[in-house]
């Protein structure tokens, strides 16, 4: 066969690693994606009781962020 790359492609086999696994990848991936989203969202909820323990009242957290602006 040589050095060419002109074959036929039916008798080639895959051209990049884990072929097959295309799906179990996607369901992976996915469930990846959704545990992140979780944690991130608690992470985001601790924050939020932090500032609310910090600044108490809705009064406070109104005149803080008045301030930053």
């Amino acid at each position: 066969m040589g050095n060419t790359w002109a074959v036929d492609l039916a008798n080639v086999g895959a051209i990049y690693p884990w072929a097959g696994y295309t799906v179990a990848m996607v369901i992976v991936g996915t469930i990846a994606w959704l545990l992140w989203h979780v944690v991130q969202i608690r992470e985001e909820e601790n924050d939020y009781a932090e500032d609310i323990k910090l600044h108490g009242s809705k009064e406070n957290i109104k005149k803080a962020l008045e301030e930053r602006v």
